[in-house]
């Protein structure tokens, strides 16, 4: 998994480190992060629904934080797990786009082993990076 999780970087909260060779694989990344948080195993959330999540933002950083928030007010709002992402961020410095293919399906609790219940995406350490390697970022969530 192109993710990976921080140990003792919070002591009430989940940290994660998403990596990938593209700004879209490592949007893709946290996207499973996020829902790694809340499932002790993201491959049981089946690709039955199909969304189209579109954001728009000034940075990076700002278009990752509202992409990761929507996720977790899906969560909320409609009870959907996602599970697999296909990203496309287009723009520039001051205006960045992102559109992004979300495919899961609604949580069942007897069939998910739900770990924990993400409450939101903090700034707190939030971080994204271009690096030798790709792109990376660092988020904490609330739970």
């Amino acid at each position: 998994m192109p993710y990976k999780y921080i140990e003792g970087l919070t002591s009430a909260d989940v940290a994660f480190e998403a990596i990938g060779k593209t700004i879209e694989e490592m949007f893709e990344s946290a996207g499973v992060a996020v829902l790694g948080t809340m499932v002790r195993d993201p491959n049981n959330i089946k690709q039955k629904t199909k969304r189209t999540i579109e954001k728009s933002a000034p940075t990076i950083e700002k278009l990752l934080f509202d992409f990761l928030d929507e996720l977790i007010f899906l969560k909320d709002a409609e009870q959907m797990f996602f599970s697999g992402f296909k990203a496309k961020i287009s723009g520039e410095e001051g205006d960045y786009s992102l559109k992004v293919e979300a495919k899961g399906e609604k949580i069942d609790a007897k069939r998910h082993d739900i770990a924990i219940d993400a409450k939101a995406v903090t700034m707190h350490k939030f971080e994204v990076k271009q690096t030798p390697g790709g792109w990376r970022a660092q988020v904490i969530i609330d739970v």
